[in-house]
């Protein structure tokens, strides 16, 4: 299970280091194997393989007469690649990858349970603050988080 939140920075080819909390557990149990792809919401999910590999079947034995469910398909696993951590515990995230997210240089890494979400900071900063001013001004819940109890 992946949670936190870091502040990480690409460097000039493009890779990404992840934290050394992560880095031990992600090469012993999945071999460094893992998989980047895209989300509607600009920032870029990163998986293990074998996790990915399950959602990847899951999307593509959906029935696609849907045109937004062709189109999720064609983004998730059109723009999904496979990426293996290096020895220095990096990962290259390829230029169309780095673009579709907007990513430069300030990276915030989130861990989302069995993924993580790769954020440019700026953006990520966005949206946590508007988070947290919808949340004071007394925003409502999604229905299914309505009965969690912090």
């Amino acid at each position: 299970m992946f949670r936190g939140g870091s502040s990480v920075k690409l460097d000039a080819k493009g890779r990404l280091a992840l934290p050394t909390r992560y880095r031990a557990f992600l090469s012993e149990r999945y071999d460094g194997r893992l998989v980047l792809t895209v989300h509607d919401d600009g920032c870029l999910l990163l998986y293990p393989q074998p996790e990915w590999e399950d959602i990847e079947l899951q999307l593509i034995r959906t029935p696609n007469q849907d045109r937004r469910t062709r189109d999720m398909q064609r983004m998730l696993v059109g723009y999904a690649t496979e990426v293996e951590l290096d020895g220095s515990g990096r990962i290259l995230i390829a230029p169309r990858l780095r673009d579709f997210a907007g990513l430069e240089k300030n990276v915030t890494l989130l861990g989302v349970g069995k993924r993580f979400e790769i954020w440019d900071e700026e953006a990520w900063d966005k949206i946590a603050t508007g988070w947290t001013e919808e949340r004071a001004d007394g925003g409502d819940l999604p229905h299914p988080l309505e009965t969690l109890t912090l």
